[in-house]
């Protein structure tokens, strides 16, 4: 069983900055990538970013340059530091990690973020 515990959202005005935080308990193989989907309103669940076990990440395009994501793996901890935000990354951020070996995803309970004046 694995649990995935966010945490860091909240509200915040454009321009500002936050870090999310995600920590993975329970059976965890050592080779998987973690990573943060969000999901706006109306919308649907998009990639944010990635990171694997080895450190290679993944950025949707509409983050890269302003979020920087990294990991603790002693920890089983990912973190998304998120800088410039912007009206349009308002949403419900959601933790994932990502089994290579059995394809299996597993999703933290989202933690929301609201980029609003």
């Amino acid at each position: 069983q694995v649990q995935l515990v966010e945490s860091g959202g909240g509200l915040v005005q454009p321009g500002g900055s936050l870090r999310l935080s995600c920590a993975a308990s329970g059976s965890i193989f050592s080779i998987n990538a973690m990573g943060w989907y969000r999901q706006a309103p109306g919308k649907q669940r998009e990639l944010v970013a990635s990171i694997t076990t080895g450190g290679i990440t993944n950025y949707v395009g509409s983050v890269k340059g302003r979020f920087t994501i990294s990991r603790d793996n002693a920890k089983n901890t990912v973190y998304l530091q998120m800088n410039s935000l912007k009206p349009e990354d308002t949403a419900v951020y959601y933790c994932n990690l990502h089994y290579y070996i059995n394809d299996m995803n597993y999703w933290g309970k989202g933690t929301l973020v609201t980029v609003s004046s």
